[in-house]
């Protein structure tokens, strides 16, 4: 038997068993879920009703990720899963569902910022650089007034930094992989990061 949609096999409100009067039709099929997890991507076309098209992402390993305070959207590796409100076996299983609270990879956005406003961020004590970074090339005196404009009204959240630090930043998937077969989601930040810290370190 298929997995069905259907609400003909449910008790009335009254709770009278209902007549079986027909069979299942095709209309209240349902599928099983994608499940997707994270690896080398592989992504399934499946044809739905009306000639429609959904992209079932079995396995993702990167996606956009935006940073609304900066509007800035990069896309970056999808690491490891950390919190799930619905479910903790999708938190074991590193499942990519929507709403889940993954961890990415911080780099193209430290690269962003360190070249939009010129200032080294996430060092640790008593570093100068990132390892790995590039020599620091000459600015011309334009540029250079460029950037101390732009840093007279930049803010940074310690929290955020202190993940720079580490090269990870928490996010929250906001797109349905198994839908559209994309992993596109949010920095987490302000009230909403520290909620979810919150409530990582309770669980």
């Amino acid at each position: 038997m298929g997995i069905g949609r259907d609400s003909k096999h449910k008790r009335s409100a009254t709770g009278a068993r209902r007549e079986k009067y027909r069979k299942k039709r095709k209309f209240e099929l349902a599928r099983p879920g994608a499940f997707t997890k994270i690896g080398e991507k592989r992504v399934s076309v499946v044809r739905c009703m009306g000639g429609n098209i959904k992209y079932r992402a079995l396995r993702l390993d990167s996606g956009n990720f935006s940073w609304g305070t900066e509007v800035c959207t990069r896309k970056t590796r999808v690491l490891d899963v950390t919190y799930n409100a619905s479910n903790n076996e999708l938190v074991r299983t590193k499942t990519l569902v929507k709403g889940a609270i993954v961890v990415v990879d911080a780099v193209p956005f430290r690269q962003w910022y360190e070249s939009y406003y010129g200032v080294k961020i996430g060092l640790k004590k008593g570093q100068t650089s990132h390892a790995g970074d590039t020599e620091e090339v000459k600015k011309s005196q334009k540029v250079m007034r460029k950037l101390r404009s732009r840093q007279k009204d930049r803010t940074l959240e310690p929290t955020l930094d202190h993940q720079f630090a580490s090269g990870r930043l928490l996010a929250k998937i906001t797109s349905r992989p198994g839908q559209c077969g994309r992993c596109d989601g949010v920095i987490l930040e302000g009230p909403e990061l520290a909620f979810y810290q919150k409530m990582m370190h309770k669980k």
